[in-house]
């Protein structure tokens, strides 16, 4: 995964919500990118994966929005993000991979050179969707989101 990522050039790129009340920053390359099958996401998302990208904590900047930005702890580990105006999901962070923030690919302004590099959590897919999931790695990580 982090071998795609790395392809991306040095430099920004921008996100935000469906409203525009919460705009954020992420430094690049990205650590990763990949779309996530648990089921944790796919409820979250009211779909069936999440494509993520992974990024350094200290490369994130929340440019706007403090306010409007709400938080659930979806387990022990980990907590989610999204704009309290629209609903927009955009950020979850885990005590599992510390100093990393996963920014959903769907709210960054371009997603150029952002291509996915793996499936995780391939096996809890949901079945309904049809797809075979390409030529990318299925990679089952420890624990759920």
């Amino acid at each position: 995964i982090q071998e795609r990522a790395r392809r991306v050039n040095d430099g920004r790129v921008a996100g935000g919500c469906l409203c525009g009340a919460v705009r954020y920053s992420i430094g690049l390359p990205p650590l990763w990118v990949a779309h996530c099958h648990c089921s944790m996401c796919r409820r979250a998302q009211g779909a069936g994966f999440v494509t993520w990208v992974g990024a350094s904590e200290t490369g994130f900047a929340l440019q706007s929005g403090t306010e409007s930005l709400a938080r659930y702890h979806s387990s022990a580990e980990a907590t989610r993000s999204f704009c309290s105006r629209c609903g927009s999901p955009l950020f979850f962070q885990s005590s599992r991979w510390p100093g990393e923030i996963h920014v959903t690919l769907a709210s960054l302004d371009s997603a150029a050179g952002l291509e996915p590099a793996a499936h995780a959590y391939w096996n809890s897919r949901a079945g309904w969707i049809g797809w075979d999931g390409g030529a990318l790695p299925k990679v089952e990580p420890e624990g759920s989101g």
